[in-house]
């Protein structure tokens, strides 16, 4: 690997990211949305299985469907949003590991044995991959609002009807309003969250 990156990259990623849930009147490019996608999906996945599934809600008719599959609070910020990335993971993702994984011919074999160990790891994975699809949003400049609060169920027959994958969280994208922005909430010091052993 390189060495590490400068202080101002670590900052944007971390230190001064915070989640928004208000945002500026200014779209993003489906451009932008292509890159966001070409980043996050080099991090690293159980034998590159790749689960995450993402549709990206962006048209005011998309809005609309989702709009009463989420709760209350999640609402306006939503809809105010340029964009509600639905990050879901494939059940069934270990039918592109032939695809994904091509050096060992035998890797599907090594998750299609179990259904419940399937949908085990493609929930894993694809919460990786929707962190690493945070972290690139971010190092593009974008501002990123995760969540939960909504109908599961509903978001998935809504948006993923008819397939093998299932919603896991929604993560606004666009640019967010600093100026409305809460003082940040603390965090769990290292010997409160941490051991080395």
């Amino acid at each position: 690997m390189a060495a590490k990156i400068n202080n101002a990259a670590i900052d944007q990623i971390f230190m001064d990211a915070r989640s928004h849930n208000f945002w500026l009147d200014k779209p993003v490019s489906e451009e932008t949305i292509a890159e966001l996608y070409a980043m996050m999906r080099m991090g690293p996945t159980s034998a590159n299985c790749s689960p995450a599934r993402i549709v990206f809600v962006q048209s005011d008719e998309a809005k609309a469907k989702l709009k009463p599959l989420l709760m209350e609070g999640n609402q306006e910020k939503t809809m105010a949003a340029p964009v509600c990335a639905i990050i879901g993971h494939d059940v069934e993702f270990y039918e592109k590991i032939p695809e994904l994984f091509p050096h060992n011919p035998d890797a599907k074999s090594w998750f299609n044995w179990s259904p419940e160990f399937a949908e085990q790891t493609a929930f894993r994975n694809g919460s990786l991959q929707g962190a690493y699809f945070m972290i690139a949003a971010r190092a593009l400049g974008l501002d990123c609002g995760p969540m939960s609060g909504f109908d599961q169920d509903g978001v998935n027959a809504a948006f993923f009807g008819g397939t093998t994958v299932k919603s896991n969280f929604l993560c606004n994208i666009g640019y967010g309003n600093d100026a409305k922005l809460d003082p940040r909430s603390p965090r769990l010091a290292f010997g409160d969250a941490c051991q080395i052993v």
